[in-house]
């Protein structure tokens, strides 16, 4: 047949329900949400009833859901110590378990485990548990300092890595799958090579293995922080479905906090990738 003769046309037929599917359920409902939030919008017998209000929604929120805006900005804080704190203990575990030692195929069944079993009502469970926290935590002095010091940044960053450490453990395995496959990728005469002209292990690191997987590094960036913002423990997302239904906020409100939380979330990631490309630059210079 002349129509499956292009390459090009065969490439958009295998892409054309992938296409529809996005068009129908993505776009569709994303360009939805935004004319709602621009709406007064009740639920009726006879449907949805949309009032157009312009920004008020988005006033409203601003003004009056002081929970909201706390909530989001302790997102933000939260996603950028954990974002870079996930991809670096990825980073290390993945190159640890792709040294040739035996049992390795096991040691990376058990740190991707999490990935499978650890669904949010799962992580509900454990949190409660205390499971996520390092062991006899507060059996130490200088930690019990600084939870009576809380309120200074550096002292609550600190607490914050301490008491999630686990958990951010437990989030890294897709990270890892992707950085083994990476380091898998690389030739490894390129290593011999570098030990043959007396380059340390330190050395080979900065010099050949990061430069390497730069490329994943950005996507786990971005995955990791798609990941965090759509988390079941996220409480900003608890708090926006919290909203849909009640009388005194509804759809029209609720979208404006979806928006918002987008946007904030778009800008999240764009200060992580800036931050990325800055020490790519700084890294290629040395």
């Amino acid at each position: 047949m002349k129509l499956f003769s292009n390459k090009k046309t065969i490439g958009y037929f295998f892409t054309l329900p992938w296409i529809i599917g996005f068009l129908a359920f993505t776009i569709i409902p994303i360009g939805y949400s935004l004319y709602l939030s621009l709406n007064e919008v009740l639920i009726t017998a006879t449907g949805i009833e949309a009032t157009p209000v312009g920004i008020n929604n988005y006033r409203r929120v601003i003004t009056e859901d002081m929970d909201f805006l706390r909530l989001i900005w302790s997102f933000f804080v939260e996603t950028m110590i954990s974002v870079p704190l996930i991809v670096i203990l990825a980073l290390i575990m993945g190159i640890l378990l792709n040294q040739r030692v035996k049992g390795r195929g096991i040691f990376r069944t058990i740190f991707f485990l999490p990935v499978i079993i650890s669904s949010g009502p799962v992580l509900d469970v454990l949190i409660d548990l205390e499971v996520t926290t390092i062991p006899g935590l507060l059996r130490f002095d200088f930690v019990r300092a600084m939870f009576m010091a809380q309120g200074n940044i550096f002292v609550d960053i600190l607490l914050f890595i301490l008491t999630n450490f686990i958990l951010l453990l437990w989030l890294s395995g897709v990270q890892i799958l992707i950085f083994l496959a990476a380091l898998q990728k690389t030739d490894a005469g390129v290593y011999e090579a570098a030990r043959i002209d007396g380059a340390s292990t330190w050395e080979i690191f900065w010099r050949i293995t990061l430069p390497g997987l730069m490329p994943m590094i950005l996507v786990n960036i971005v995955y990791t922080t798609v990941m965090y913002s759509m988390s079941a423990l996220n409480l900003v997302t608890n708090h926006i479905s919290a909203n849909m239904f009640r009388i005194e906020t509804g759809f029209g409100f609720t979208s404006a906090l979806s928006w918002i939380y987008f946007v904030v979330v778009l800008a999240t990631l764009g200060l992580l990738v800036t931050g990325f490309v800055l020490f790519e630059k700084k890294q290629a210079r040395s």
